[in-house]
């Protein structure tokens, strides 16, 4: 019984939003690796480019620090090379352990099955469900290897990294890039 009405008697079959056409919905089955989470992380600091541009000045900033300090002593102080490769080492390291990161958090919910259709996309796994409509999303990138959809919050706090791996089926990836490519923008 919903808002009062009762079904009894009436032909209970499903409406027309219940149904889902094959030919205008994609699966994927996958089991989400660190990889992915790189490449949507590396899709998003290409977009934004202030991650990029951030890092990139404070990596410039100590090269000089370390130069300035090598050529006024007349020789490299071990301290600060030592400082200067940690210093590399984190602002090439960080995505890799962002990465890491997400993968701790979402790995362990096992395989996801995900279904893009006209509505938007849905993503499952043993232990949870994700419903994101459209609206949600400013665009996508295509990769070699994965589809990255960004949402349209200014600062990108949400990636959908589908794998192309995920696809099972002949033809479903071009049928995967048409859904998005009506729903939603090339970025």
């Amino acid at each position: 019984m919903a808002e009062g009405r009762s079904t009894e008697g009436t032909n209970s079959a499903a409406t027309s939003d219940d149904v889902v056409d094959d030919h205008t919905t994609v699966q994927l089955l996958y089991r989400p690796q660190t990889a992915d989470t790189l490449v949507g992380l590396r899709v998003r600091e290409r977009i934004k480019r202030t991650g990029l541009v951030l890092r990139g000045a404070f990596l410039a900033l100590w090269v000089g620090h370390w130069l300035l300090s090598a050529v006024g002593r007349g020789s490299i102080d071990v301290v600060s090379t030592v400082l200067f490769l940690v210093v590399v080492l984190v602002v090439w390291g960080y995505p890799r352990l962002q990465a890491a990161h997400v993968q701790r958090i979402i790995g362990w919910q096992g395989e996801y099955r995900t279904t893009v259709s006209p509505a938007g996309i849905s993503c499952s796994s043993d232990h949870s469900t994700l419903i994101q409509k459209w609206s949600v999303f400013r665009g996508y990138r295509e990769t070699a290897h994965h589809f990255v959809l960004l949402s349209r919050d200014p600062n990108i706090m949400s990636l959908d990294v589908l794998p192309k791996r995920g696809v099972q089926e002949a033809g479903a990836l071009d049928r995967l890039r048409a859904i998005l490519d009506q729903h939603t923008s090339r970025a």
